[in-house]
C-alpha cells in the first residue's frame, strides 16, 4: 500500500544524506589545488571526479527518479570501493557509514523508483 511512497522517501533521503558528502568533494575539485586519495590507481583528479559524480550528481538524478536504477550503480561502486578498499583494515565503525550507503542505493537499484518519478511518467 505504501511501497510508492518508501520508494521516494528512500530516494530522496539516501540522495541527499549522499549528497552532503558530495559538495565539499565538489568544492575540493575546483579548488586551486585539488588532492584526493587514489585507492583504485587512477590519479588523484580522476578518483575525485568519479567521487564528485557518484555523490553529488547521480544522487540528483536519484532523488527526481530519472534513470535511477542506472544512476545507482554509481553511489554504490564508490560505496564499495570506500568500505572494501579504502577503509578494508579500518574497524567496523568507520566503514559502517559507506555499507548504509551501499544498501540504501542496493534497496533503490533493486527496486526501482516507484510511481512518483520521472522514470514512471
Amino acid at each position: 500500500m505504501y511501497t510508492n511512497i518508501t520508494l521516494l522517501i528512500t530516494r530522496i533521503s539516501f540522495s541527499l544524506a549522499m549528497m552532503t558528502h558530495g559538495y565539499p568533494k565538489l568544492i575540493k575539485l575546483f579548488s586551486e589545488s585539488p588532492s584526493f586519495g587514489n585507492p583504485i590507481g587512477i590519479g588523484e583528479i580522476p578518483t575525485l571526479a568519479l567521487a564528485v559524480f557518484a555523490e553529488f550528481v547521480a544522487p540528483i538524478f536519484i532523488s527526481i527518479g530519472y534513470k535511477t536504477r542506472f544512476f545507482s550503480f554509481f553511489p554504490m561502486a564508490t560505496m564499495l570501493v570506500a568500505a572494501f578498499i579504502v577503509h578494508l583494515d579500518d574497524p567496523f565503525k568507520r566503514k559502517e557509514l559507506a555499507l548504509l550507503y551501499l544498501v540504501g542505493f542496493l534497496i533503490v537499484l533493486l527496486m526501482g523508483p516507484g510511481k512518483y518519478s520521472l522514470d514512471k511518467k
